[in-house]
């Protein structure tokens, strides 16, 4: 256990202007009640509005308040890995932006991981999201916890990014080098030992989230073909059973040809006929997404662009 730890705190910001010194404010106020050393760390991710004015304008109040600004929208998971690749602290603590997750909840996170645990999450016992986030987030978990096949890197709609890590699960985290990345999908894979604690979850102070359905579709088909390749594998299953179940008709209408004079239809033939199309057009799909994350890999382009840093 280290006696004065350094805290790190990291955030992806987007559309937070109006909440960004309400979170330093009460970020400062949590962690002082651990520590003096401590570093917040925003990463303003492309933002359209005055988040990076306001993130420069609490950087200008207090060096320990560090801002960086990318070149464009990278995305949140890739805003985050910035964040975590310049912390230093003995401990990261990684929320999102927008105040639904307590900054007062710092301080138990913290006591939690001092139990020996090398990270810890939170498990929200009120969910402030919509109806219909809540809802897309509890299949979208039930259809990935299935694909995964692993029951110690299951997902639940109930944790989120909130999270504290220990210095060695921050630097395994960053040496793990896939350019689509997940936060959450990432850490279990790392399998360090963790522990959850319940927190409360607040709806959103300022604005709507920049989520759309069309954007937690694309996530979530992200999210799955990032961590399992059961999809390619189901292919072959459903291309098995349709092939079974073609060569059995077969053997139907030609018993019933030669027993009855049967004589097939245009119409089961053209139902089949544009079943089969659908069936491979969805096979090339999934194939094409995996070849086109492969494509998005060995580009080996930057995950993200720094723009400019304060209090560096």
């Amino acid at each position: 256990m280290i006696d004065k730890p350094l805290i790190s705190v990291v955030s992806p910001v987007y559309r937070a202007e109006g909440i960004v010194a309400e979170l330093v404010s009460r970020t400062k106020k949590a962690l002082s009640e651990i520590t003096e050393e401590y570093e917040i760390l925003l990463v303003n991710d492309g933002s359209p509005d005055n988040s990076w004015e306001e993130i420069r304008a609490e950087a200008n109040l207090d060096q320990r308040v560090k801002g960086i600004n990318l070149s464009r929208n990278f995305g949140q998971h890739q805003a985050l890995l910035c964040a975590l690749q310049l912390s230093k602290g003995d401990y990261v603590v990684a929320m999102d932006c927008d105040l639904q997750d307590n900054p007062e909840f710092i301080p138990e996170l913290f006591l939690e991981i001092q139990k020996g645990f090398d990270l810890v999450y939170t498990s929200k016992k009120r969910i402030g999201h919509s109806r219909n986030k809540n809802v897309f987030a509890f299949l979208f978990n039930k259809v990935f916890n299935y694909l995964i096949d692993s029951p110690q890197q299951a997902s639940s709609s109930d944790v989120g990014t909130y999270s504290i890590l220990s210095r060695k699960v921050v630097d395994a985290f960053c040496q793990v080098n896939d350019y689509e990345r997940h936060y959450l999908m990432t850490l279990r894979w790392l399998g360090f030992d963790s522990s959850t604690i319940t927190i409360s979850h607040n709806k959103r102070k300022t604005g709507r989230s920049s989520y759309t359905f069309g954007k937690l579709l694309l996530h979530a088909i992200n999210g799955i073909t990032y961590q399992s390749d059961k999809l390619l594998r189901l292919n072959i299953t459903v291309g098995f059973i349709i092939a079974t179940v073609a060569f059995l008709a077969g053997l139907i209408i030609i018993i019933l040809y030669f027993t009855q004079g049967f004589l097939s239809g245009w119409t089961s033939m053209i139902v089949t006929l544009f079943f089969m199309l659908g069936v491979l057009l969805i096979s090339v799909g999934i194939l094409g997404i995996y070849i086109g994350k492969i494509f998005d890999q060995v580009k080996d382009r930057p995950k993200f662009i720094i723009k400019e840093i304060t209090n560096q």
